[in-house]
């Protein structure tokens, strides 16, 4: 099980030193690059674990770009890699988001460090900020996976994963109202990694 608290803890840790270990692979800005294709540049777009802001929300800023997390240290590195986007802090089990007023949604290895019992839920909160018709793209392991690394970039800082898998990510797409339209592979964006991710691109039932 994900202890948020020592997720928060690890990411205010360690700000600096994950945005400069983090380095996008072809394939994510590949997958991006896709998604984006398919929503209008006035669209309103949520980054759900925006981290520092880079690469992914930098990206976003030719919409109207939203950025939220819940460490306090990536959202001030935030506001410096991507000043036009909007900022808010919180949690993305309870996404203090009003209903039905975001047209897309990316999370890029964020929702691994969501507690198991809670991607559901994620979901489920994705499919209430969205319009009908509104899309997600979402990173995810291939295979399901939790586990604790104790100095994780060689930091000291303790970090905590649960990797749900590609499966098991699908079925929840699909049971908070979300058709899967594309999925496609790739390599981990760390340095010290070589993990694969799954990439899904799903679309909100208008029904």
């Amino acid at each position: 099980m994900v202890d948020r608290e020592t997720v928060l803890e690890g990411y205010d840790d360690i700000a600096s030193t994950y945005l400069a270990e983090r380095s996008p692979s072809e394939a994510e800005r590949e997958a991006l690059a896709s998604f984006l294709d398919t929503i209008p540049d006035d669209a309103r777009v949520l980054d759900a674990g925006c981290g520092g802001g880079d690469p992914v929300l930098k990206r976003l800023e030719s919409h109207r770009a939203v950025g939220l997390d819940f460490s306090a240290a990536q959202l001030d590195i935030a506001n410096r890699n991507a000043p036009t986007a909007g900022l808010v802090r919180g949690d993305m089990t309870r996404l203090p988001v009003a209903e039905g007023v975001v047209d897309a949604v990316v999370a890029y290895h964020s929702l691994i460090h969501v507690p198991a019992g809670d991607h559901r839920r994620v979901f489920d909160e994705f499919a209430r900020v969205l319009r009908p018709g509104g899309r997600v793209l979402v990173s995810e392991g291939p295979d399901e996976w939790a586990g604790t690394n104790p100095d994780w970039l060689g930091t000291g800082t303790e970090m905590e994963w649960h990797i749900a898998g590609a499966a098991t990510t699908r079925e929840q797409l699909t049971a908070a109202g979300f058709d899967v339209e594309r999925e496609s592979d790739g390599p981990d964006g760390l340095a010290e990694e070589e993990e694969a991710w799954r990439f899904f691109e799903a679309v909100l039932d208008p029904a």
